[in-house]
């Protein structure tokens, strides 16, 4: 059987979020979840926020994917992940949340965190597939139906010039540390 040109010759490009893309983000935000955050608040993120490494995944001139963390000392915990739904089960949250490890790294994280919804077994098992284990409960912990959030910590690999992570990067990152840009790679 063929395959598509999705599936054969897709490399996205991961660069940093941008004001710029939050009305791409916002959309894709409605389309995954049932408490969507605001434009305001990806505003204030992104400009505000010190703590926070926001990433687009981007293919052909479209956002497709992001995901947000907070780097705070040597932990990064993930606010945000998402993937626009006709782009979905191709392992492309796979390859952003990998992009998030290799930038956690870049800012000296040695462990990541997340809370993820108890129903929400598909991203429990990419979690698990990337590395987390559960760790906890929070009660109540989303607003719209008052679910449990499952608390999921991963210690990430090593970072350290030429450690065996060096390189992680699935895809054609347009992200260095320090909070520049560098060439994509091909």
């Amino acid at each position: 059987m063929a395959k598509n040109k999705l599936e054969t010759e897709f490399s996205p490009v991961f660069r940093r979020m941008t004001v710029e893309d939050i009305d791409q983000i916002c959309i894709i935000e409605e389309e995954s979840f049932s408490s969507p955050w605001t434009a305001a608040a990806f505003y204030n993120e992104i400009v505000n926020n010190h703590f926070a490494q926001y990433v687009v995944m981007e293919w052909e001139g479209q956002v497709i994917g992001y995901g947000g963390m907070w780097t705070i000392i040597d932990e990064a915990h993930i606010t945000n992940i998402a993937i626009r739904p006709q782009f979905r089960g191709k392992r492309l949250g796979e390859r952003l949340l990998l992009e998030l490890q290799t930038l956690a790294c870049f800012y000296g994280a040695v462990k990541m965190t997340l809370e993820v919804r108890v129903s929400n077994k598909i991203a429990q098992r990419l979690y698990e597939k990337m590395g987390f284990s559960a760790a906890g409960f929070r009660k109540a912990y989303y607003s719209d139906n008052q679910e449990d959030a499952i608390i999921m910590w991963a210690d990430l690999p090593d970072c350290s010039p030429g450690g065996p992570s060096s390189g992680l990067s699935g895809g054609n990152s347009g992200i260095g540390p320090g909070g520049g840009r560098k060439r994509a790679g091909r």
